[in-house]
C-alpha cells in the first residue's frame, strides 16, 4: 500500500507538471498610442507640423499567449485553471503554431508584422488626410524554382516592366498576360542603382503567367512618422496607430478627453481587417478604463456575448468609420446610434 501510494503521488505530480500541448490566451496590456511610454511619445512626427494630444486615449490592445512552444510551456494545472477562468481561452497548440516553431521565430515574425502594420498605418493616415506620398513595389521573397530565381533579388524595387511604369500589381499582371509567356524586360533599383533585367515568366497552375515572386509595398513619405514601441508584435494595432497618427497631424483634441480602445489590421487604403483574441482584448481595454471599443466588423461573431459591462463596442470596417466615430463622441455628441455588433 505504501509503494502504491508513493507511485500514485509521483504519477499525480507528473500529470500536473509535465508540459501539455495547449496554448492559453489571456488579456494583455492596453497601451495609449497618443501617450508616452518610459517618458517618450509613442508617435513622433518629424519634418511636418504636429499637434501633441491633450487628453483622452487611443489604446491599442493585446493578448498574452502562453504555452505551445519549447521555451514557453504550460502544464495540466495551468490549462485546468485557464479553463475555469472566464477571461482565458485554451487552444490546442497546433491551431496556433506551426510544427517546429520557436519563440525566436515567432518574435521575428511578429516584429516584421508590426513594422509592416506601422507602415500601412502611416500610409492609411496620410491617404485619409490627403497627404501625397510615393508607393513602390519591391520584391519580398523569391521561392526556389521560380521564373525570377537567380535574376531578381529581395528588396529589388520594380520600376518598369516592358517600358510601363509599375504603379501596382495590376500593371505587372496585365503585361504578363499580354506577353503570353514571352520574356519581359524589368527595370529595377537595387542598392540605389538602376539596372535592366530580363525574366521569362512561367505558367502557373491556374494558367496565368507569373514572375514567381512575392511583392510588398515600399512607401516614400514626405516626412518621418516614428512609432516607438517594444515587446509588442503582430499587425493588429494598425487601425489604432492610424488614428493616433491622424490625431498628431491635425489640430484639436480628437478624443475630447474620452477613453477609446480598439484593434484591427489596416491596409494602405484604410480598410480595417479582423484579428484574433478580441474577447481578451475587450477585457483588457475595459480593465484599463476604456469606455469605447472600436472593433472590426469581421470580428463581430467573436464580439457578441463577450462584451464587458460598461464598454460600448463600435463596429468599423474602414479607417474613416473609426475616425468619424471618435470625432462624433469626442465632440460631445451622442454616439449610442453608431453601428455595433449584433
Amino acid at each position: 500500500m505504501a509503494v502504491s501510494g508513493v507511485l500514485a503521488l509521483v504519477l499525480g505530480v507528473a500529470a500536473v507538471t509535465i508540459p501539455v500541448p495547449y496554448v492559453v490566451e489571456s488579456p494583455g496590456p492596453a497601451i495609449n498610442t497618443i501617450g508616452e511610454l518610459n517618458g517618450k511619445p509613442i508617435i513622433t512626427i518629424s519634418g511636418h507640423e504636429s499637434f501633441p494630444p491633450t487628453s483622452g486615449t487611443l489604446d491599442l490592445t493585446t493578448v498574452h499567449l502562453t504555452g505551445g512552444l519549447p521555451d514557453s510551456q504550460v502544464n495540466f494545472f495551468d490549462v485546468l485553471s485557464s479553463w475555469l477562468t472566464p477571461s482565458h481561452t485554451v487552444y490546442p497548440a497546433e491551431l496556433i503554431y506551426a510544427p517546429g516553431s520557436s519563440q525566436d521565430v515567432i518574435n521575428s515574425e511578429n516584429s516584421a508584422a508590426m513594422t509592416g502594420s506601422q507602415e500601412n498605418a502611416t500610409a492609411a493616415a496620410m491617404t485619409a488626410l490627403g497627404i501625397d506620398f510615393q508607393t513602390n513595389l519591391s520584391i519580398a521573397a523569391i521561392p526556389a524554382e521560380s521564373a525570377a530565381s537567380g535574376i531578381l533579388k529581395p528588396d529589388d524595387v520594380l520600376l518598369t516592366i516592358d517600358g510601363k511604369k509599375v504603379t501596382d500589381l495590376d500593371v505587372i499582371q496585365t503585361v504578363l498576360a499580354e506577353g503570353k509567356g514571352a520574356p519581359v524586360e524589368l527595370q529595377v533599383r537595387r542598392n540605389n542603382v538602376e539596372q535592366k533585367l530580363s525574366v521569362t515568366p512561367k505558367q502557373g497552375s491556374d494558367g496565368k503567367y507569373l514572375l514567381g515572386v512575392q511583392i510588398q509595398n515600399v512607401f516614400v513619405f514626405p516626412f518621418d512618422v516614428t512609432i516607438t514601441l517594444s515587446n509588442i508584435g503582430g499587425p493588429s494595432a494598425g487601425m489604432i496607430f492610424a488614428l493616433g497618427i491622424m490625431d498628431s497631424l491635425t489640430p484639436g483634441d480628437l478624443t475630447g478627453g474620452k477613453r477609446f480602445a480598439g484593434t484591427g489590421t489596416i491596409d494602405p487604403e484604410g480598410n480595417v481587417g479582423g484579428i484574433g483574441g478580441i474577447a481578451q482584448k475587450m477585457i483588457g481595454a475595459r480593465s484599463t478604463g476604456a469606455d469605447y471599443f472600436l472593433a472590426p466588423g469581421a470580428n463581430c461573431e467573436d464580439v457578441v456575448g463577450h462584451i464587458p459591462d460598461g464598454l460600448q463596442v463600435i463596429k468599423v470596417d474602414t479607417l474613416k468609420d473609426a475616425y468619424n466615430a471618435v470625432t462624433l463622441i469626442g465632440s460631445g455628441k451622442d454616439g449610442s446610434g453608431l453601428p455595433t455588433c449584433k
